[in-house]
């Protein structure tokens, strides 16, 4: 079998370094897929970067043929299958949220432009660095030969929140729980969507609702614990989510590589033109997808009620106010 190429960007963070080991071993493209790792970081931290090639090294994994450091996106990027944008500005003290997005504006037109010049133009991107949705949007607009389909941001990681407090809520498996939805942006207004959640019990697919039987605490305390669980990870580590977050990067690759099972669906912020559910244009959304022969596909037809298309409006205005002010640094 051909070997596919992965780039993995900013390689020395503690997702990132989470995340490798998942990759080379097979976890994500395939038990019988070889792979060369590509590992994209900034200068200073290559010293770094030649201490986690020496690990994965170290590894002795059948799959991972070659391991590539690198600072440079004409190398990192080139001939790619895949890229796993990891890295981004974060947000410091004192600053302004038009100034974050103006940093990462600079990234994410760079990294952009640098697909759209070296990467196969069959290559699937996944944003993780936040604003993921928006940083997404930038470097899908950046490579204009890429169709914007191969672009996704990843909110598997709020999916997998959600189907877990839905699970431990009922007392089963996070397997025995499926189609929960993440509409919207991966963000604190984000909307955690269990109106066509099935829950397995005692082998028969039931109903979130009629499963858990607390209506407040499913359109409250569980909504707002999926929205603020990065911050209470934060507070509680003092530091990021980097484990959750890796599983999460592997689950969302995995499924656009292999599909998503019959009668599932996953959620992907992806591209919002011609969907069924309203959504402005020319965003990068968090939609509910099927999966097939690596395309996704947004799932149609799920009734809607009030309550939710007020939260799904809501998410949607704060991604259209990001965009706008985003595009704005892309022209600079």
């Amino acid at each position: 079998m051909n070997r596919i190429q992965i780039c993995v960007s900013v390689s020395c963070v503690a997702i990132a370094y989470s995340l490798l080991f998942g990759i080379a071993k097979g976890d994500v493209f395939g038990k019988d897929q070889p792979i060369t790792l590509i590992l994209l970081d900034i200068t200073p931290m290559l010293p770094v970067l030649d201490g986690v090639v020496m690990e994965l090294q170290d590894c002795a994994l059948p799959l991972l043929r070659e391991v590539i450091p690198t600072d440079k996106e004409e190398v990192a990027f080139k001939d790619l299958d895949a890229a796993i944008l990891v890295g981004s500005m974060p947000r410091r003290e004192g600053m302004e949220r038009k100034d974050l997005l103006k940093a990462n504006v600079a990234i994410f037109k760079s990294q952009g432009a640098a697909l759209e010049k070296y990467a196969k133009k069959t290559v699937k991107v996944l944003v993780v660095g936040n604003p993921a949705n928006t940083n997404c949007l930038i470097a899908a607009k950046s490579a204009p030969s890429i169709p914007k389909e191969n672009f996704s941001c990843l909110t598997r990681l709020d999916h997998n929140r959600a189907r877990s407090q839905v699970a431990m809520r009922c007392g089963v498996p996070a397997t025995q729980v499926k189609n929960v939805i993440i509409w919207g942006n991966h963000s604190s207004t984000q909307y955690p969507d269990v109106h066509h959640c099935k829950v397995n019990m005692a082998g028969s697919d039931l109903a979130c609702f009629d499963v858990v039987k607390d209506d407040d605490w499913l359109k409250g305390a569980f909504i707002s614990t999926v929205q603020q669980r990065g911050a209470a990870v934060i507070a509680a580590r003092k530091l990021s989510s980097a484990m959750s977050a890796a599983k999460a990067i592997c689950d969302h690759m995995r499924d656009i590589w292999s599909g998503t099972p019959e009668g599932e669906f996953v959620s992907m912020g992806v591209y919002s033109s011609s969907n069924s559910y309203g959504v402005a244009e020319d965003l990068i959304y968090s939609f509910p997808v099927h999966i097939k022969d690596k395309q996704w596909k947004i799932v149609d037809g799920l009734a809607i009620n009030d309550f939710s298309r007020g939260k799904m409006d809501a998410t949607a205005a704060e991604l259209v106010e990001e965009r706008d002010t985003a595009v704005t640094f892309l022209s600079a």
